[in-house]
């Protein structure tokens, strides 16, 4: 299986909303391969690695995008559920 590399390039805008305020959340232990980003606003998270349908706003599928009024009508933002016991 082939390692995928990133560009290392910062994302300027979130692919689902267009936002510009991301934040690196992780990096891959192995330096180059990948990084998490995160939108402040929408939330959508993203590792670079993943096809260019899921990490670039113009490739990202129209039926999918949001638009800040999308975000501030959402019915609810889904619960975390507590972990389970053992």
């Amino acid at each position: 299986m082939a390692t995928r590399t990133t560009e290392n390039v910062t994302p300027a805008e979130c692919p689902r909303c267009g936002h510009d305020k991301l934040d690196r959340i992780h990096t891959s232990p192995v330096a180059g391969v990948w990084e998490i980003y995160g939108c402040r606003q929408c939330m959508y998270t993203w590792r670079t690695s993943e096809p260019a349908r899921r990490t670039r706003r113009d490739a990202y599928p129209d039926s999918f995008k949001m638009t800040i009024d999308d975000i501030r009508n959402a019915v609810e933002l889904p619960v975390v559920p507590p972990l389970r016991q053992p």
